[in-house]
């Protein structure tokens, strides 16, 4: 029930911002929980300020995640999914904290997404 509540506001998301699909969003989420888990902010934390992580730690975490997953296809993957700068990580998680389901903190801003890395030599040259 959780599940299917959490995908139909995904879908209500994509239907106003439809740049990214739902894979991404999927991504996000779980490279969510991997950096949580790196970060030794796992779900047994009882505040949301003990799991917050930042936007830097979180595109950091979504690059070690996407090369788990993907290897070096993960650069192919992301343009596939329309998303080709770290700033689109950024809307993807504000499009989710938008609506309900990822929070905030006062400091956190879409700019926390801006230019942390290259994709190019992030995901190509991260690979190698």
């Amino acid at each position: 029930m959780y599940m299917t509540k959490t995908w139909n506001k995904v879908k209500e998301i994509m239907k106003k911002d439809p740049r990214y699909p739902i894979q991404a969003y999927q991504f996000v989420f779980e490279a969510l929980d991997y950096t949580t888990n790196m970060l030794g902010k796992n779900q047994q934390k009882t505040s949301d300020v003990d799991r917050h992580v930042t936007g830097k730690q979180l595109i950091e975490g979504n690059r070690k995640y996407a090369l788990k997953q993907f290897g070096f296809m993960a650069l192919t993957v992301f343009e596939q999914w329309g998303i080709k700068q770290d700033e689109d990580f950024g809307n993807i998680v504000f499009n989710l904290v938008e609506s309900g389901l990822m929070g905030k903190t006062e400091n956190d801003s879409r700019d926390d997404f801006k230019n942390i890395y290259d994709f190019k030599k992030a995901f190509d040259e991260g690979f190698k």
